[in-house]
C-alpha cells in the first residue's frame, strides 16, 4: 500500500467532539463472592458503544469498541478494510458524539466512495466479528498485493516486548476486558499502543495512528504484537497496510497462515514467556504444510 507523509494523513483529520465523548470506563459497585464473603466492592467497567462510519453522509458500518482513539480507529478500519488506498483520500472527519451512539462522519474521495457503493456493503460489526452482514463470499478473503521482504525479528525482541506489555495496556490493567495492538522497533522496545473492547478495533486504531503521525515510514522497521489470536482478519488487515511481521499471544487460524504465507508476510503465535511459535517467515524456512 503507498501511503503519504504524515503531515498529510494527520491534517485532515479534526476531532471536534472530543472533550463530549463517553469515558473509556465507568465505576459499578459489586458484591464479591469468594475470598471475605459478601463483601461489597467497587470494580472499573470497560465501556464499549456503537460506533457508525459513515461516509460521505451515508453509513457503512456499525462498530461496538471503545470510546477513544476515534480519529485513529476511522482512518485504520477505512484502510484495512480496502475503502481507502491512501490516507490523502481521506479529506475530513468529525466525531459526532449523541444519545444513542457515536458517529464518524468522514469525507472521502469520489472515486473511493464510487467504489464503496458499488460492494453494497452495510454490516453490522460486532465486538470480535469482522464479517457481519457481508454480502458475498466473494468479500471475505480479499486479494491483497506482497509485502515487503523482513526478516524474523530475533527472539530477544519478540520476548522485550512481551515482558512489557501489559505496561501499555491500562485499559486492559483496571478492566481485565480489553485488547491491545502495539508497534515495536528492531529491539523490541514498544512505541506505539492502542486499546479497545475488540482486537479489530485494537488493530485498526494502531494501524491509524502509525500512519497520521509517521506516514510512508510507519511500518518500515519493527513488528506489530497483539494481545489476542491471529484470525485471517488480523493478517488481512495487517497485510492490506505494509505491515511485514505479525505477532500473536495466542493461535492462529488455518485460514490466517495460508493468507500470511500469499502475501509474504511472518506470522508469529502463541507468543508467551520464554517461547513463540513461527508459523511463517518470508524465507520459508520454517514452514510447514497446514493441512
Amino acid at each position: 500500500m503507498q501511503t503519504h507523509s504524515n503531515s498529510q494523513a494527520s491534517a485532515v483529520l479534526h476531532d471536534s467532539a472530543a472533550s463530549t465523548l463517553p469515558p473509556s470506563m465507568s465505576g459499578s459497585s459489586v458484591s464479591v463472592r469468594g475470598g471475605i464473603e459478601g463483601a461489597r466492592s467497587h470494580d472499573l467497567i470497560a465501556e464499549e458503544v456503537p460506533v457508525a462510519m459513515v461516509y460521505n453522509g451515508v453509513s457503512h458500518a456499525v462498530m461496538m469498541a471503545s470510546p477513544c482513539d476515534l480519529e485513529d480507529f476511522a482512518l485504520g478500519f477505512s484502510l484495512s478494510e480496502g475503502i481507502l488506498q491512501r490516507p490523502d483520500q481521506l479529506f475530513s472527519i468529525e466525531i459526532k458524539p449523541g444519545e444513542d451512539g457515536i458517529e464518524v462522519d468522514m469525507h472521502i474521495a469520489g472515486d473511493c466512495y464510487a467504489r464503496l457503493r458499488e460492494q453494497r456493503r452495510n454490516m453490522a460489526g460486532r465486538t470480535g466479528c469482522g464479517l457481519c452482514g457481508t454480502e458475498s463470499l466473494a468479500h471475505v478473503v480479499r486479494i491483497l498485493e506482497k509485502v515487503m521482504t523482513k526478516p524474523l525479528p530475533g527472539d530477544e525482541a519478540i520476548q522485550e516486548a512481551l515482558k512489557n506489555l501489559k505496561k501499555h495496556q491500562p485499559l486492559q490493567l483496571q478492566t481485565g476486558a480489553t485488547h491491545g495492538a502495539v508497534w515495536c522497533d528492531g529491539q523490541g522496545r514498544i512505541v506505539q499502543a492502542r486499546e479497545d473492547v475488540g482486537r479489530h478495533n485494537a488493530l485498526d486504531k494502531l494501524i491509524g495512528a502509525r500512519l497520521r503521525e509517521h506516514g510512508d515510514q510507519a511500518f518500515r522497521d519493527g513488528f506489530a504484537l497483539i494481545s489476542s489470536r491471529a484470525s485471517f482478519e488480523m493478517v488481512q488487515k495487517s497485510a492490506s497496510v505494509g505491515i511485514s511481521t505479525l505477532v500473536a499471544v495466542s493461535a492462529p487460524t488455518a485460514l490466517a497462515i495460508r493468507e500470511a504465507r500469499k502475501s509474504g508476510m511472518n506470522l508469529i503465535g502463541f507468543a508467551r514467556p520464554g517461547r513463540h511459535v513461527i508459523y511463517t517467515c518470508s524465507d520459508n524456512t520454517a514452514q510447514e504444510k497446514v493441512l
